[in-house]
């Protein structure tokens, strides 16, 4: 099998346009400070993981990030459309590992495991606590994972789930973890409000 890239998903730290849905409770460059910062430490857990990384990112040039991140990154424009579209276009070759950029507790233990698992012929997900996936690995094109999926919701785990259960695939499960979106989540990692 070939190496597992792990397909990370980020925008750049603009105001206005990062993290809009904390803007009320720390104001437009608050949002995008902690957005800087998310997008940093899952960079050096990435980083720190050994896996080879493929940065699909928003919102500036090439350029732009290679300059706040650094060097030494597969870096490449998201796709149109929505996140399915993002997903499906940035998922060849497999295997591969998708995780986002605003998970305050993500180590790196948690993607080796994961790139452990998908080397071992298994499709991981990690569920999120608000029912969707910070991470989804996969072994094999899985377009029909992305299609007609309620993004941004409570259902997307458990239909993922089931999706593949439909199709005699049965998941390797990481840890839970929680992403940082909302004002209400901003207590619980008192390390970002720096």
């Amino acid at each position: 099998m070939s190496a597992v890239r792990l397909v990370i998903f980020t925008r750049y730290p603009e105001p206005g346009k990062a993290k809009t849905r904390l803007i009320p409770a720390i104001g437009a460059e608050g949002a995008a400070a902690l957005h800087r910062r998310l997008t940093e430490h899952t960079l050096a857990e990435a980083r720190a993981s050994g896996l080879a990384i493929d940065l699909r990112v928003t919102g500036a040039p090439e350029a732009a990030f290679r300059e706040w991140l650094g060097e030494g990154l597969t870096i490449t424009q998201q796709d149109e459309g929505d996140l399915g579209d993002r997903l499906r276009a940035a998922a060849a070759p497999p295997p591969v590992l998708f995780i986002g950029s605003d998970l305050p507790d993500l180590s790196a233990a948690y993607l080796v495991e994961a790139a452990d698992l998908i080397r071992a012929g298994r499709t991981v997900i990690g569920p999120a606590e608000d029912g969707g996936y910070w991470a989804l690995g996969l072994t094999a094109r899985a377009d029909y994972l992305f299609e007609d999926m309620p993004w941004s919701t409570a259902a997307v785990f458990a239909l993922t789930e089931a999706r593949l259960k439909g199709r005699g695939i049965e998941p390797a499960l990481l840890p839970e973890l929680a992403d940082c979106d909302r004002p209400e989540d901003l207590s619980r990692w008192p390390w970002l409000a720096v």
